[in-house]
């Protein structure tokens, strides 16, 4: 079995944890800090005063034999709106930026090629993309959080959740969100 990292930040990371945990293929998937200043500020009451830079993150362990890089990225552009700086959904702040930092060098061309696939048909596109620098775990109440409070707010919605563990990805060549629509629709 073999095992690749990668780090998204998608605005709360409770929905994204969730999501994830969920997709076929994903073997761990950890809420944490991504990229910010300080290992002493990756604890939600520093992160949320939004002068650490440390971004909302998922990293999820994932077998590339079992589910392609492009999946995991198909399902997190299908769930976030790349157009909003520092947002998602109700949540506000700089812990909430979107982004997408690799673990390797081989991953860096596959999320090259779909950040402008995803970025061509959008008047801006506010999503980060580049190396993962560091990743500090959240606090043991943000994980699982959505198991252990099913009625948690989450920005992404769970019927959406559901669709994106069963919607079938043939070809990654249009943004998610055009390959998802067809789908959606016919549930």
């Amino acid at each position: 079995l073999s095992m690749d990292m990668i780090y998204l930040a998608g605005g709360c990371f409770w929905g994204m944890e969730h999501l994830f945990h969920q997709l076929p293929g994903v073997l761990e998937v950890t809420p944490g800090y991504a990229n910010g200043d300080d290992e002493a500020h990756a604890n939600y009451n520093d992160v949320c005063t939004g002068i650490t830079g440390f971004r909302e993150t998922v990293r999820a362990a994932y077998d590339p034999e079992t589910v392609p890089l492009s999946h995991l990225l198909f399902a997190f552009f299908a769930i976030i709106d790349p157009e909003l700086p520092n947002r998602q959904g109700m949540d506000i702040g700089t812990q909430y930026q979107t982004g997408v930092y690799w673990a390797t060098p081989g991953q860096e061309a596959v999320i090259q090629r779909i950040f402008a696939l995803e970025a061509v048909a959008l008047e801006s596109f506010e999503v980060e993309c580049g190396p993962i620098r560091c990743f500090y775990p959240a606090e043991e109440f943000h994980q699982r959080y959505l198991e252990k409070h099913p009625g948690g707010y989450c920005h992404i919605s769970p019927w959406k959740i559901s669709a994106l563990v069963k919607c079938p990805v043939q070809s990654y060549d249009r943004p998610a969100k055009e390959l998802l629509g067809p789908y959606l629709e016919q549930l």
